[in-house]
Formats: C-alpha cells, structure tokens, sequence
C-alpha cells in the first residue's frame, strides 16, 4: 500500500477501535478475547484494504469481518490453553462499571443470534441491513432476533430487580 492507503487505513481504524473492541467485548465477555478478535479483524482489513474501502458500506463490511473472527475464534478455542483465570471484566469508559456488568450478564443470558443482533443494532449502532450484511441473513432475521432480544433482557432485567428497559 502507498502512504495514502496507509494513512487513510490508520484514520480509520483510530476512528473505529473503540467501538470496535467494545462490540468484540460484550460478544465474548473477556478483554483478552476481545482484543485477539479486533486484531485480527484489524490484520484482515489491513491485508485488504483496497478491496474493503470500495465496499458500499465500510462499517457493515468491518463488523462482519468482526463477526467473522469472533465465530471463528469461538469454533477453534477448544484448541487454546487457559493460562491462569479470566481477565475481569471492565467496563466502557463512556459507561460505570455496575451499569457494564448488568449489561454483559444479561447480554450473555441471551441466545447467540439474539445477542449479536442486540449488540450490533445497539451498541455499534447499525441499521437493520447493516446488521443483516454482517451477519449474511435478512432483514426479517434481524428485526425478529431484535424483538425477542428486547423482550428477553426486559424480563431478565425485571426479573433481577433492575430497571427495566424502555
């Protein structure tokens, strides 16, 4: 890549790494995971820079590959050593901890279609098609995985004595 390519790539990573590791976070609850899946999510689109900024939609395209490593990561970790216990879990920083961790523990009660969807419509703020792009399946996927979701962090959360969703 030329240094045009190159600074344009650095801009817009710095402009997404945020938002970025906190969807990778709140998918696998565990800050080191989460950084092993936005760095290598970061080295693909580094690897295909040119081909991912002609995308229609940059973002969309980003979370997928996201989604990608995630899932990817998830199927091959039986293969992974633990060494020593998990990271503690820490919260955005736009966000208070106890706020963070309500919402992580009712986001990992969820089924995995339903948290991802809930996650990228919310927390990485994609539309319903960018989120069906991401996750290569419809739009009507989507709004129903967003339906059920909802309704089942409003009961979750009820359910804990927390304040419910509006």
């Amino acid at each position: 890549m030329g240094l045009d390519d190159d600074r344009e790539y650095v801009d817009y990573v710095t402009a997404r790494l945020p938002r970025l590791h906190r969807a990778a976070y709140l998918l696998c609850g565990d800050g080191h995971r989460a950084d092993d899946v936005v760095q290598a999510t970061m080295t693909s689109l580094y690897r295909h820079w040119r081909r991912a900024r002609a995308a229609d939609n940059l973002d969309a395209y980003v979370h997928r590959m996201l989604m990608r490593h995630f899932l990817d990561e998830r199927r091959h970790s039986w293969s992974k050593v633990l060494l020593g216990h998990a990271a503690p879990e820490r919260a955005a920083p736009d966000q208070p901890a106890f706020e963070a961790d309500n919402l992580y523990t009712t986001l990992r009660n969820l089924p995995r279609g339903q948290r991802e969807v809930l996650v990228l419509r919310f927390l990485c703020d994609l539309s319903v098609e960018d989120t069906a792009a991401a996750l290569r399946c419809s739009t009507g996927n989507v709004k129903s995985q967003t339906s059920r979701g909802l309704e089942a962090m409003r009961r979750l959360l009820t359910s804990d004595g927390s304040r419910s969703l509006t």
